[in-house]
């Protein structure tokens, strides 16, 4: 079995309505996003798939999320904004981009920063 694997990042702000701590004032995160695929094979060019063309569609799903409040999207108005739900967020995404690739989707990991981070596996 192979895992490929890609960093990308996103910059948002959100409040976490239900947390009764700081976290529930207006504050913003530098996100950093890995998506890791599998596949039990390679390609006839060696790969299992592009790192550009993984890369590319990890951007596409991050673009949304980029520079804005996160608890104004559709997906976040019944749902808090944490790491864990953004994790999930991409995850449902990228399943949709992948489509047509010959790869699993193993998980995303979102670290709100350099020491916290919360991971979707989905099913």
């Amino acid at each position: 079995m192979y895992e490929i694997s890609v960093h990308s990042h996103f910059s948002g702000a959100h409040r976490l309505r239900y947390l009764q701590g700081k976290c529930e004032e207006l504050h913003g995160h530098n996100w950093k996003v890995e998506v890791s695929v599998v596949s039990n094979r390679v390609g006839k060019d060696g790969l299992v798939i592009d790192f550009g063309i993984l890369k590319r569609k990890v951007d596409k799903v991050l673009k949304p999320l980029d520079h804005t409040y996160l608890n104004d999207l559709r997906y976040f108005s019944g749902t808090e904004p944490s790491s864990e739900n953004i994790a999930k967020y991409i995850f449902d995404r990228m399943k949709t981009e992948l489509k047509g690739h010959s790869v699993t989707l193993k998980r995303v990991t979102a670290w709100e920063s350099e020491t916290s981070s919360a991971t979707y596996f989905g099913r």
